[in-house]
């Protein structure tokens, strides 16, 4: 669009922060920020504030700008936004870039409005805005081009996104903001509730990725994790199986399980008939738990299938959208 400037996609998400260049992914980074208290001032971000987690002295904040998705604090997340724009087009930047950046699904005006703000007053010379679900579809060349229903579940970090695509625009979808934080919850809770034993939420991520899953598995795996004992706050060891984190998974997923289902209860009939045939596509990093395709596939009578690229669609589908402007514009949120 800009014969000069660069052009960037980023997907904003709760977790990860993702900057799309050139058709490929070329930063992803923790959307961590860590602040001086007394001055708020960012003095850390990305991986190396990550690392700062459960760490630090009272006079530094670890903190997560974004909650369920949207900007929970704006000033953190215009510092971040500022730092990434310096560090993909370096320091001294005599055409500023122009950006799509991804929204959830179903966010308010208030919402949007200060995401395009934070784009704009980080340095970007234009900035857009497109709903993930969209993004997401063009990163995986989904045909939402056609008057034929396209399904698609974003299942990322801090929301749970379902969205039916038809003429490069959302016909049906729906927004659960809780994610794959909600699982680490509930791995958290169950193993205070049945081993005694607090654990934070980087270990439960862990033991999510490794050896987690949506459905019993016939391998099933094990993993020891550390602990403080909830009775006498020493370190204590416990062991974990596949089967207990299916069961601690267990209510979490039946909520993203309905969320896909509402969605579909209110598709028009026509649609419907073409999602059977083509399937739902799962992204997003939560669509990497284990089964979880299985799973949807029995709880909706609609089969389902894991993308190519689940993690980095919706940022290269977010720079895909810049080149199609003129296709998508009509669909994409106004500020």
């Amino acid at each position: 669009m800009a014969l000069f400037s660069k052009e960037l996609g980023i997907d904003l998400g709760t977790l990860f922060i993702r900057v799309a260049e050139g058709g490929r992914v070329i930063l992803q980074e923790p959307t961590v920020a860590a602040i001086v208290v007394q001055e708020q001032k960012m003095v850390a971000w990305g991986q190396e504030a990550q690392d700062m987690l459960g760490k630090v002295p009272e006079s530094l904040e670890v903190t997560r700008p974004l909650t369920n998705g949207v900007i929970a604090d704006y000033e953190v997340t215009e510092y971040m936004l500022e730092a990434l724009l310096r560090k993909v087009s370096g320091p001294i930047r005599m055409f500023r870039p122009q950006i799509m950046v991804t929204v959830p699904y179903g966010v308010t005006s208030v919402e949007s409005r200060a995401v395009h703000e934070a784009a704009l007053q980080a340095g970007s010379r234009e900035a857009f805005l497109i709903q993930q679900p969209l993004a997401a579809a063009l990163g995986v060349d989904l045909p939402i081009g056609t008057p034929s229903g396209n399904m698609l579940v974003c299942l990322g970090g801090g929301t749970t996104q379902a969205a039916v695509m038809a003429m490069y625009g959302i016909v049906a979808a729906d927004t659960m903001r809780a994610g794959g934080m909600a699982l680490d919850d509930a791995i958290i809770s169950y193993t205070r509730k049945k081993y005694g034993l607090i654990i934070g939420q980087l270990t439960a991520e862990q033991v999510k990725i490794r050896i987690g899953a949506a459905v019993p598995q016939d391998e099933e795996q094990t993993m020891e994790i550390q602990g403080q004992d909830q009775v006498t706050g020493l370190p204590r060891p416990a062991t974990l199986t596949t089967g207990e984190i299916v069961e601690a998974l267990r209510d979490p997923l039946r909520d993203i399980v309905e969320t896909v289902r509402r969605v579909l209860e209110k598709t028009p009939p026509e649609l419907v008939s073409d999602i059977i045939d083509r399937g739902v596509a799962l992204t997003g990093g939560g669509a990497l738990l284990r089964g979880i395709d299985k799973l949807m596939t029995k709880e909706l009578g609609v089969p389902a299938y894991l993308v190519d690229n689940p993690t980095n669609c919706t940022a290269e589908g977010s720079l895909r959208g810049l080149a199609m402007y003129p296709l998508i514009k009509r669909n994409l949120l106004s500020v």
